[in-house]
């Protein structure tokens, strides 16, 4: 069982969030991320190429959650919509 660490600004990012936004983010953290976050599928949970952080994004409806993982903890780092999520990982994200 993984442990969930939400970054400062994924905290900030989940308040702005609508309240059934930030409902469906939290039970997908909890159903996702708490016990396969690496187990990656078609709909839902992307590895990221060319970027060595974030590791992974989980698709929940229109919101997209980018996080690392490491031995026991997942680290979420952004919770963005989707119109910013590409803006955000070109500003963010860590190049190989």
């Amino acid at each position: 069982m993984f442990e969930i660490l939400l970054a400062p600004e994924a905290v900030e990012d989940l308040r702005k969030l609508k309240a059934g936004e930030r409902a469906a983010v939290k039970e997908a953290l909890e159903t996702r991320l708490r016990h396969e976050p690496t187990k990656t599928s078609r709909s839902r949970i992307k590895r990221l190429r060319g970027v060595a952080r974030p590791q992974y994004r989980l698709r929940v409806e229109e919101v997209r959650v980018f996080y690392d993982v490491s031995s026991s903890t997942v680290e979420v780092l952004a919770i963005v919509p989707k119109p910013e999520a590409e803006s955000w990982l070109a500003q963010f994200g860590s190049p190989n």
